[in-house]
């Protein structure tokens, strides 16, 4: 299952709280974010620091996400890497999780719905939030500038926009939530 949405839309949190849930039900959750997939800063910022399309298409391994985590999930296997690299650091890293057969993979992250992965998910949501909240929310946790339109948030605003026009996340969506209200 697919937890998609812009930065600060709420998607690890909602993940979270959707996890105990679904452990209610006797299942088990193996929780993970496509921010354990990052690129090495050298692949991300090769367009530039401020190139909004190094963002969209630099910024995550698709490949190792889709190797290590969720082919191995989908063919039943016993262990998974829910993270192979660690962005901050700026280093691989490998983070395995033993998987029972009744698990439910739960991946939260950005650009969930591009081409390469839309055919992964059994299940997805897509957490709409107007970009005046999510980088209203982001300023109270990054400590970043609020204003979506300021030259520092130019990258990830025009990236995140992209994704929007060209993948169209709402409508390849199982359902699509207004996550706007909620406050993480």
């Amino acid at each position: 299952m697919a937890i998609d949405g812009v930065d600060g839309s709420g998607k690890t949190t909602f993940a979270d709280e959707l996890a105990p849930i679904i452990e209610q039900s006797g299942r088990q959750v193996i929780r993970s974010s496509v921010d354990g997939f990052h690129n090495p800063r050298a692949v991300r910022y090769n367009r530039g620091k401020c190139d909004p399309h190094g963002f969209f298409f630099d910024s995550y391994n698709y490949g190792d996400l889709r190797q290590f985590l969720l082919d191995p999930f989908k063919c039943g296997a016993d262990t998974v890497d829910t993270a192979r690299f660690d962005h901050r650091v700026d280093n691989a890293v490998k983070v395995t999780k033993s998987v029972s057969s009744s698990a439910v993979l739960l991946l939260d992250g950005i650009f969930l719905h591009r081409e390469e992965l839309i055919n992964c998910w059994d299940f997805s949501i897509f957490l709409d939030v107007p970009f005046a909240v999510s980088y209203s929310r982001m300023a109270i946790r990054d400590q970043c500038n609020p204003d979506p339109l300021s030259p520092e948030n130019h990258r990830y605003y025009e990236g995140q926009n992209i994704y929007l026009r060209t993948c169209t996340p709402a409508l390849r969506a199982s359902i699509v939530i207004d996550n706007s209200a909620s406050i993480f």
